[in-house]
């Protein structure tokens, strides 16, 4: 068996994991990522987290052969670089991670997106395990997405392929208007089907200012609240949508669905997955849809893959 260091690179948090060939992770741990300090000073945290992964591996008898990362932010993984990063990470931008932690560590890196990683984790060992090709959204405080082909997601010509949450959705208008995104433009999937757009709808409609979050909506919606109902069920709708255009146009063996709106439970998903399937062109009505499986791990063991020989 072999073993490599995945992780999970994020704007709040960096999480990471001692990962075997097979996919199993073997001991994992996490720190706040340092997203006020710039690039140099996050590598340095990450790389002290990865070897304090490498000293705990090797007390259990473990060797550890590469690291893999799945990083926030636009990432040239031919590379290893960051493209353009939000605000979410300062000084993220031109970061070398792939070079960067190599350098600190000693071993092989490679880096991907998050999202990526993510789909790369339930497509070789979680929801789409077996599936030649998957395509996986995630609805949760963004819309992002990949679809992986022969265990390679597909990244694009200019490394921005995946971000399914920003083309236009004809449900993302208040009064005649398109919502604002935030990526800058308007009217696109993000701005009516991720968590905060929920919520935001919510306040517009003129819900109560008590509820001060996306899940306060939702346990309003079950208590009876006809408003929050009815703006899960537009997000839903829009987000189903999104999904069954994606699905027309890349047929894809399985549709994997991921983040905090796919585990809220029936009243997202049965409206998501009706929006989606009546998009589809009939050859595709039987595509297989279902939630993804490994949670937090994926894009730790999506990470990993990165890295691991052929």
């Amino acid at each position: 068996m072999r073993y490599v260091v995945g992780v999970d690179l994020g704007g709040t948090k960096t999480a990471a994991g001692v990962v075997a060939s097979d996919g199993s992770v073997v001991v994992t741990d996490q720190i706040p990522t340092r997203n006020r300090d710039g690039g140099e000073a996050i590598l340095d945290a990450t790389a002290a987290l990865v070897r304090s992964l490498i000293a705990a591996a090797a007390a259990e008898g473990i060797a550890v052969q590469a690291v893999g990362v799945g990083s926030a932010g636009v990432i040239n993984a031919a590379e290893g670089t960051v493209i353009s990063a939000t605000d979410a990470i300062l000084g993220w931008t031109g970061t070398r991670i792939a070079a960067g932690l190599a350098e600190r560590l000693g071993l092989p890196a490679a880096v991907v997106n998050d999202v990526h990683a993510h789909a790369l984790g339930e497509a070789l060992h979680g929801a789409g395990a077996g599936a030649g090709t998957a395509l996986m959204v995630a609805f949760g405080t963004g819309v992002g997405g990949s679809f992986v082909v022969d265990g390679h997601p597909l990244l694009g010509h200019r490394f921005v392929g995946g971000h399914v949450g920003h083309f236009a959705s004809p449900l993302a208008v208040h009064r005649g208007a398109p919502l604002p995104c935030s990526c800058g433009h308007a009217g696109h999937v993000e701005a009516i089907a991720s968590g905060p757009a929920i919520h935001a709808a919510y306040q517009r409609g003129g819900g109560s200012t008590a509820l001060a979050d996306t899940k306060a909506v939702f346990a309003s919606a079950r208590a009876g609240d006809d408003l929050a109902l009815s703006v899960i069920a537009t997000a839903a709708a829009a987000a189903g949508q999104a999904v069954g255009g994606l699905v027309n146009i890349l047929d894809p063996a399985v549709v994997v669905i991921s983040g905090g709106l796919a585990d809220a439970g029936g009243l997202w998903w049965d409206a998501m997955e009706r929006a989606m399937r009546a998009e589809l062109l009939a050859p595709l009505a039987q595509v297989p849809l279902t939630r993804a499986s490994l949670g937090s791990a994926a894009a730790i063991v999506g990470a990993a893959s990165l890295v691991f020989a052929p």
